[in-house]
């Protein structure tokens, strides 16, 4: 049985294109798949809070969770990242704000990101940083309000939210990314509907292979 992590970051419910392609991959699943589970996270109705002080303390702390405060500190980091261990793939959902990622999953990533837990430092070693989570296929749908912020077009050098997620993702290990891209969303017109279709076809493509017996890599950006 596979287990799919849906991880949705919209703060729009309603009328949200992220949210619309998210919800098709995991029916998609379920039809090819209808023993595997999906586990569902909600970054925009149920955002994680900011990392504080008690929680940097904790996450740093040389014996971190062997005290009540620093394991309720960590509490919803280890949840988060257990869901993350648990899973056979990822599916993010993922609008672009004002040239990168909702507030809600950067909070979601500096909760994940964690030392001794999904990456390692070592001080004295050549290298650094290590990832400890094992790789995995990750798919991230994005969305713009403009289709020329997508990498080729004549405004990605506005374009900070894959850059960030590529970089943030590998660095914990998660090295098998896909990029669905939706575009135009401002314009309503013609270019909006192809990229909507084109996304869709990529999505059941992707829900297809990752239903096989094996999950093989996938390329990177499959649709725009």
């Amino acid at each position: 049985m596979k287990t799919l992590l849906l991880i949705d970051s919209s703060g729009r419910v309603t009328r949200s294109l992220t949210r619309r392609l998210t919800d098709r991959f995991a029916t998609r699943w379920r039809e090819l798949q209808p023993a595997g589970e999906i586990v569902r996270r909600d970054l925009g109705r149920t955002p994680p809070p900011p990392v504080d002080e008690a929680w940097i303390a904790a996450a740093f702390a040389h014996d971190a969770g062997c005290t009540a405060a620093a394991r309720e500190a960590l509490a919803l980091s280890d949840t988060l990242i257990d869901e993350i261990g648990r899973a056979d793939a990822i599916v993010l959902g993922v609008p672009m704000y004002n040239f990168g990622v909702p507030a809600q999953l950067k909070a979601y990533i500096d909760q994940v990101v964690r030392v001794g837990r999904t990456f390692a430092f070592d001080a004295s070693a050549p290298e650094p940083y290590q990832p400890l989570l094992p790789s995995k296929p990750v798919v991230v749908i994005t969305s713009a309000g403009d289709g020329a912020i997508h990498p080729g077009g004549t405004l990605a050098h506005l374009n900070f939210l894959e850059p960030h997620l590529q970089t943030v993702f590998r660095f914990i290990g998660l090295t098998d990314l896909t990029f669905v891209r939706v575009g135009y969303d401002e314009y309503q017109d013609h270019r909006l509907q192809h990229s909507l279709a084109a996304a869709d076809r990529a999505i059941d493509e992707l829900a297809e292979r990752f239903t096989c017996s094996e999950l093989r890599p996938v390329t990177t950006a499959v649709a725009s």
